[in-house]
């Protein structure tokens, strides 16, 4: 018999063949059993008759536990009635792999909603549901985009520490651990490391990788450890430029997203994946307070100030929305009192940052800059910032033998894939949430 997955079951009719999968479901008539299995393609209903020659299957089937792994063998046939793809799976031999417990902790079935917190208490169970692995197979697609483009740029791919001895950001949100007799710190981002490499002439490098951050946040957009994307380029005039590339990479990514499962997240979460046009829409950060005061915006007490709080990026990707039509906007040239000391300044105006963020949908989802690459002024700005030379001297060493002018950014990924699929916190589609709470599984 030939192993064959559920969702390729549709070309094998009138043959033998061998399912793996889970019991999704079982449903024990008078004179019929039927087995929902699900695999991880798609579900399936397996029948069996009862009768004296399936007795022993018949009890078999009659003890089954959803959730329990078996391997059922059998003939594929077309049956117009079975709503499960109009086709169905005439038992003949059943094995059970691994028997589940009856009781189930969470409810698989969607008939009930188990709490968000119990859900991740059991993970494990909860990426069994199809519309959490279909995000999981979303994430593996946007990222392969993400290489293919990047690789088609002349991008090389870095692993950068996550061990570093002084901080890669702000010394807030930090996470400490001592390490040898020192202080260690996991790192915020990779972007000292990513400079490293354009001071190291590798001109263009990306990497995928987790980053940490000490915030008590319980938010929706926030977790203690996250899938950062990052990128830096050289040989840039200004941070238009990033801005440019992140269009097209951008661009890449949905087209290829939406060609590969527009249709299946249509059906399964009812977003349309919507490839951007471009050039996408900019705001200056003076456009920006302007539109939100007119607005009646008032930021909370809690507001960094020269910032945009999150209603206040909500407020302004309605707008663009409504004067536009795009759902993405780039709001541009933040104050150095909310960037960081490496972010280039204009030279007619020192207050003010060539910086930019990406709003999606209302999020935030991308930081990027041109960053100071001359030594004499980063260190001065690092002065100005207050900032302790000692701890970032190897960071500023980078730039002492000649460093291109350059720039990149960081991106959220779980966020990207929240606006993608229409979710409204990012550990829906977290392979495992880590926050200030949550340590297990």
């Amino acid at each position: 018999m030939r192993d064959v997955s559920v969702q390729d079951a549709r070309h094998h009719i009138g043959q033998d063949v061998t399912i793996h999968a889970w019991i999704q479901n079982i449903r024990n008539q008078k004179s019929v059993q039927f087995v929902i299995l699900r695999d991880y393609t798609a579900l399936l209903q397996a029948t069996l008759e009862k009768s004296e020659q399936n007795a022993r299957l018949n009890e078999l089937v009659a003890r089954l536990t959803r959730e329990s792994v078996v391997l059922v063998s059998g003939t594929l046939f077309e049956n117009q009635k079975v709503s499960l793809g109009g086709i169905e799976l005439l038992i003949r031999n059943l094995e059970v792999l691994s028997l589940a417990d009856e009781t189930l902790p969470i409810d698989m079935s969607g008939r009930t909603t188990s709490s968000p917190e119990k859900r991740l208490d059991w993970r494990f169970l909860d990426l069994r549901r199809p519309e959490n692995q279909l995000a999981l197979r979303v994430q593996t697609t946007a990222e392969a985009a993400m290489r293919d483009f990047w690789l088609s740029e002349s991008f090389l791919e870095i692993h950068s520490p996550k061990l570093m001895g002084s901080p890669s950001e702000s010394g807030a949100e930090l996470f400490s651990l001592e390490y040898f007799g020192q202080t260690a710190y996991l790192a915020q981002s990779p972007q000292f490391y990513k400079q490293m490499a354009m001071a190291a002439g590798l001109n263009r490098v990306f990497e995928i990788a987790p980053v940490f951050r000490a915030d008590p946040s319980f938010t929706s957009r926030h977790a203690t450890e996250f899938t950062s994307v990052d990128m830096e380029m050289s040989w840039i005039n200004s941070h238009l430029d990033v801005m440019d590339f992140e269009e097209r990479w951008l661009h890449h990514i949905l087209n290829t997203v939406r060609e590969k499962h527009g249709e299946e997240i249509r059906a399964t979460f009812g977003v349309e994946v919507i490839v951007p046009t471009r050039r996408f829409p900019k705001l200056s950060m003076e456009e920006a307070v302007s539109i939100l005061r007119a607005q009646e915006h008032v930021p909370p007490p809690d507001a960094k100030p020269g910032d945009i709080d999150p209603q206040g990026e909500r407020i302004l990707s309605d707008y663009v929305s409504a004067t536009q039509n795009h759902e993405f906007v780039f709001v541009i040239d933040y104050p150095t009192s909310v960037r960081p000391f490496y972010h280039m300044t204009y030279e007619n105006d020192p207050h003010k940052t060539k910086s930019f963020d990406l709003l999606w949908k209302g999020l935030e989802i991308t930081t990027g800059a041109q960053r100071e690459h001359r030594y004499d002024v980063l260190r001065q700005q690092a002065l100005d910032r207050g900032l302790g030379l000692e701890p970032i001297q190897f960071y500023l060493d980078f730039f002492r033998y000649g460093c291109p002018p350059h720039g990149g950014f960081g991106f959220g990924l779980a966020r990207m894939l929240a606006m993608m699929l229409g979710q409204n916190n990012i550990r829906e589609v977290t392979f495992l949430h880590r926050g200030p709470n949550r340590l297990k599984p």
